[in-house]
Order: C-alpha cells, then structure tokens, then sequence
C-alpha cells in the first residue's frame, strides 16, 4: 500500500519520537565564515523526503559563502544551513511520494526547478529561471537530517564507494562538460584541475577520448590529474601550453576543450591549440570581463562555445550513473581528505590552500 502521509523509518523510530533538534553548518549572518548551530530537524512537506545526511561534499560555492563575496552576499539571504553536494538515506516520505521509499541511499540534484519557465519546458530546466539552490538559497546538507523534493533524489549506484555517492553532485558538472561535445576518439585538453577538472579527465578516459591533456599551474593538482589518468600534464606557467600540445598530438591539435579554471589566460589558450572546428565547453567562472581575438581565435576558426551550468536533468545522471555503474571511473584518487563535519573551516581552508583534492564531510554521528 503507498502511504498517504508520512511513514515510518527504517531504523523502527517515527517522527514523533526522534530528537526534534540537529546540528547543523549554517550561515548565520551577512560576513565571512560559517556557524555550527542547533536547529531544528526539517519537517517536510507534500511531494518531500527526509533524509538522514551520510556524507556531503566542500566545493568552490562553499568557498564562496564562507568568504562572503560580491555573489554570496548578493545571492543569499542567512540564516541558512549551508551543502548542496549529498547523499543519505531516506527516513521519511510524505504524501504524494511513491516513487521512493524508507532505507533507500540517495544522492540529489541540488537545483529545484520550477518546472513550468520556457526552459523547464523546452527540456532544459538546467537553467531554468526560478532555480533555488540547496545550500544557497534552501537549507542544505551540511546537517544531520535535510528535506528535498523527491524529484531531485537519485538512488546512488551500490557498487561505488559512499564518498563517491556524496559527490555525484559536482560529477555532474564534469559529466555535463565533457559530453558537451564529442569525445570518443577524440583529443581533449582540461585546464583547470580542481576536483571537477580532476572528474573530467576520468570522465573523458572513460568515454574513450584517445588523449586526455590536463593543464594547472599547480605542481599538487597535476600529480593528481595523473592518478585520474591524464595521458600528460602541462604548467603553463613553466611551459608554453600551445606548443606543447602541438608537440603531443604530432601537430594535429585538440578536438575539445574543457575549462574549468576561469583563467583568461586559460581559456585564450584553449582556443589557441584548437584545431579549426573544435569546441570550447567552459565551465570555470572568470572573476571580470577579458578581451579576446575573436576573429582569430573563433570566427575564423569555425569553433562551437559552450557555457555550461549545473546538470542536464536528468540526462546528465543517467549518463553519469551509468559510467559509474560500468566501474570504467573511479574518482577515488581525487578525494583526498574525508573528514568530521564539525572540522568545516579546517575543511575550507584546504580548499583555499589548494592543497586538496575533494573533500568529503562525515556528519555528527556517522563514522569517519
């Protein structure tokens, strides 16, 4: 029988019986850092899940909220419980919810969409002009318990490991990049090797690019971008990028670009070791407007630009869930730290050092 209201846990507690606080990373108030505060356990609504948070990821868009930039600051509104990349299990479904049910592992798509915008219904709710975000301007998963839509949950492959099922998230980024454009057989460049270019370039091995090319200025990030696989690596900052790329592709040039970086200089150079007709997926975000040749460097060249945000929903999960669900990628190298949940500004700070891949969140109660 579906259930109408409310059901039970798999753990034999009911809502009237669990605690009726949790902790939580919030942010509290306008200015830099984060808080950890008691708050109250998510009551959820029509169409809602409950779930109890297993693991959760530290991406830039954290970073961000915690500095409390130009974008957060115009964005959100505090108080808000910070976390848009998770996965828990489900404690609890409401009414209208029959597609999923109680003891069930799911990660989540972290923008809610409105679903009746031009682009929600032209199959692009990706961006979608209502979009909330968990985590930004929704609570989010940097908690023990939290409430999503049922529709954004996506039951996590079991043949991966739960910091993987934590992230699936910020893959969806590389995945949605990388299958911009064609791949198999291809010569593909990314630069940009923070956690989701370290993703693309397993992405785009396991897609069956012919040559993967991984640029960063970073000596750490490109020893991780070999653990991911990258046929070779580039410092542009001690090498010259284009050069270098006609010398790895006997002078035949790139097919693809992914930019992750946001870099100018990155993204001229992506251009520049193109060969005519390539495309450019970019996903990094530059700080403020640049010039560029534009006749030079595209018009002439005949090269496709694409802007990428978020995941294709869902196109891009089922694409990611089955390269995952393959064993073909294994994102294993490039989380480099799992740690306690209550350690989020040591947890920031290596993400502002640069000295770490992915890290990976364990919630109050869960084991490291």
């Amino acid at each position: 029988m579906q259930p109408t209201t409310a059901t039970r846990e798999a753990t034999g507690t009911t809502p009237a019986t669990r605690a009726t606080t949790m902790k939580a990373v919030v942010k509290a108030k306008a200015g830099p850092g984060v808080e950890i505060h008691d708050v109250p356990v998510p009551t959820i609504g029509p169409g809602e899940i409950l779930l109890r948070v297993l693991r959760a990821g530290v991406c830039g868009t954290d970073l961000h909220i915690w500095e409390w930039d130009a974008w957060a600051s115009g964005r959100m509104k505090p108080p808000v419980t910070v976390g848009h990349e998770f996965v828990g299990e489900i404690v609890e479904v409401a009414a209208g919810v029959t597609e999923l049910k109680v003891g069930e592992r799911v990660s989540c798509e972290s923008h809610i969409v409105c679903q009746h915008c031009i682009a929600c219904r032209t199959g692009n709710a990706h961006v979608c002009e209502n979009t909330r975000i968990l985590g930004v301007d929704v609570n989010g998963g940097w908690a023990e318990y939290v409430a999503v839509p049922a529709g954004n949950a996506w039951r996590a492959p079991a043949n991966v490991p739960i910091e993987v099922q934590g992230i699936m998230e910020p893959l969806g980024n590389a995945v949605h990049t990388a299958f911009a454009g064609d791949l198999s057989a291809c010569r593909i460049a990314v630069t940009g090797c923070g956690p989701i270019g370290l993703f693309s370039v397993a992405v785009a091995k396991a897609a069956g690019a012919a040559q993967v090319i991984a640029s960063d200025i970073s000596p750490y990030r490109l020893e991780l971008a070999k653990k991911m696989n990258a046929d070779a690596v580039i410092d542009p900052s001690k090498e010259n990028f284009v050069e270098r790329v006609r010398t790895l592709t006997d002078g035949r040039m790139l097919d693809g670009v992914l930019e992750m970086s946001g870099q100018p200089s990155a993204i001229r150079d992506g251009l520049a070791a193109l060969r005519m007709g390539g495309r450019l997926s970019l996903l990094g975000l530059p700080r403020e407007p640049f010039g560029l040749d534009w006749n030079q460097l595209l018009i002439f060249k005949g090269v496709t630009i694409h802007g990428i945000i978020g995941r294709r929903m869902y196109q891009t999960w089922y694409q990611m869930d089955g390269l995952l669900r393959s064993g073909r990628l294994d994102l294993r190298p490039a989380i480099t730290h799992v740690m306690p949940m209550e350690k989020v500004d040591e947890a920031i700070g290596l993400l502002r050092s640069g000295k770490a891949g992915k890290v990976v969140l364990v919630p109050w109660g869960q084991s490291v």
